[in-house]
C-alpha cells in the first residue's frame, strides 16, 4: 500500500496505550513509538514522521512542551499533531487547537476512529502539499513567460533604438554607451548619499532600461535633417527640437499598454526632457532644476559626453575623455544640474577605462 511509506510517531508514556496504537496502525503505516516527551527530538534528529500522536498529560516534558517546541523549531514545526487525551473537557480541546494541534483523539482508542482521523488528516497533508508543488511550478511557469516577455520587449526596445541611430549615422554603440554611462551615474548618485528618496533599485533599472528610447522620436524626423553634414538652420533645429515631443508621444502610444506604469513615465521623462537645462533655457519646456525630472537630468549629461566623445556625422570626436570634460564643466549649474555633473566627474577613471583609454 502506499501508506506503507508513511511513519507515524506515537509519543505516550502508557505502554498500553503504545501497544494499542501500534497495533491497530501498523497493517497501514509504518509506526514508531516513544515513551517520553523529551525522547520525541532525539527520533526527529534522524527522522522526519509524517504524522505525530502525541499524549497530551506525560511526565516532566508534556505534549504542550513538545508542541511548543516542534512549532519554535523550522525543520520540524509543519509535521501534523494529533493529540491523544482521556480529558473530553472542551476548554481542553480548545487549547489543543490553539497549541497547533490539527486534529485531538480521546482516550481509550477506537480502532476505527484513530484510523479514520490519521487517514483523513494524511490525505488532508498529501493534498495540501501536491497543491502548493502546482502552484509552485505554475508560479514558475508564469514567472518564466512573463521573464521572455520582458525580454522580448527590451529587444523590441532596443530595436527601435536601433533604427533610430541608423537613420541618425550612428551605430549601437551609442545605445550602450549611453546606458553604461547612466548606470554608473546612477550609482555614484546613491553611493554618495543623494536623491536617496528615488534612486531605489526598481527606479535605477527603469532608467537605464529606458536610455535607449530617448532619441525615440527621431524617427519622425526627415532622413535630409538628421544626415545633414553641416550646420543645421534655424527652422532645422526647430524640426529637431520636436524629437523630444515626438518620442513622448510614441512611447504613450507604443508602449503604453504593455509596459508598467513606473517604467513608462521614465520612459517618457526621458524621451521628454533631456534636452531640458538646469538655467531652464533648454527645450521643449523650458523647464528648470528641479522641475526636470531627475531621470532626464541623468540622460543628460551621459548623452552630451557621448556626443562630445565620439564622432558624429557634422563633427570629430572629441579626445581624450578629459577635454570632454573641459567642455562639460563649462555646463555646471546651467546645462546641467552641478550634484548629477559632480558625480558623473568624480567616475572619471571609471569612464575613461569603459573607452579604453589609458
Amino acid at each position: 500500500m502506499e501508506n506503507k511509506n508513511k511513519i507515524i510517531l506515537v509519543v505516550d508514556d502508557d505502554v498500553t496505550s503504545l501497544k494499542l496504537a501500534e497495533k491497530i496502525l501498523e497493517q497501514d503505516y509504518r509506526v514508531a513509538l516513544v515513551n517520553k516527551g523529551e525522547l520525541v527530538f532525539n527520533y526527529l534528529d534522524k527522522n522526519t514522521p509524517d504524522l505525530i500522536l502525541l499524549d497530551l498529560n506525560m511526565p516532566e516534558v508534556d505534549g504542550f512542551e513538545v508542541i511548543r517546541r516542534l512549532k519554535e523549531n523550522n525543520k520540524h514545526k509543519d509535521i501534523p499533531v494529533v493529540f491523544l487525551t482521556a480529558n473530553q473537557d472542551t476548554i481542553v480541546e480548545g487549547e489543543c487547537l490553539q497549541a497547533g494541534a490539527i486534529d485531538f483523539v480521546n482516550k481509550p482508542f477506537v480502532p476505527l476512529v484513530l484510523k479514520s482521523r490519521v487517514q483523513r488528516i494524511l490525505e488532508l497533508f498529501d493534498y495540501r502539499d501536491n497543491l502548493e508543488n502546482m502552484v509552485e511550478k505554475q508560479s514558475q511557469i508564469i514567472t518564466d513567460r512573463t521573464n521572455r516577455i520582458a525580454q522580448i520587449q527590451d529587444a523590441v526596445i532596443v530595436g527601435m533604438a536601433d533604427l533610430i541611430e541608423e537613420r541618425d549615422n550612428l551605430t549601437g554603440k551609442h545605445v550602450l554607451s549611453t546606458q553604461h554611462y547612466v548606470k554608473m551615474l546612477c550609482h555614484a548618485l546613491k553611493d554618495q548619499g543623494y536623491f536617496l528618496d528615488q534612486l531605489t533599485d526598481d527606479y535605477i533599472n527603469n532608467v537605464i532600461k529606458a536610455t535607449p528610447l530617448h532619441d525615440v522620436g527621431k524617427i519622425r524626423i526627415s532622413d535630409a535633417i538628421l544626415q545633414k553634414p553641416g550646420k543645421l538652420t534655424e527652422v532645422e533645429f526647430n524640426i529637431v527640437q520636436n524629437h523630444t515631443l515626438y518620442g513622448a508621444e510614441i512611447i504613450d502610444n507604443i508602449l503604453g499598454t504593455i509596459e508598467e506604469p513606473d517604467y513608462l513615465q521614465i520612459a517618457r521623462d526621458i524621451a521628454l526632457c533631456h534636452h531640458e537645462r538646469y538655467d531652464g533655457s533648454g527645450y521643449p519646456n523650458k523647464l528648470s532644476k528641479d522641475e526636470i525630472p531627475l531621470c532626464a537630468r541623468i540622460m543628460a549629461i551621459a548623452d552630451v559626453f557621448d556626443a562630445l566623445f565620439e564622432e558624429r556625422v557634422y563633427k570629430k570626436a572629441i579626445r581624450p575623455v578629459t577635454a570632454v570634460f573641459e567642455i562639460l564643466e563649462e555646463g555646471r549649474g546651467t546645462q546641467f544640474d552641478p550634484i548629477v555633473y559632480d558625480a558623473f566627474k568624480s567616475i572619471i577613471d571609471d569612464i575613461r577605462e569603459y573607452v579604453g583609454e589609458e
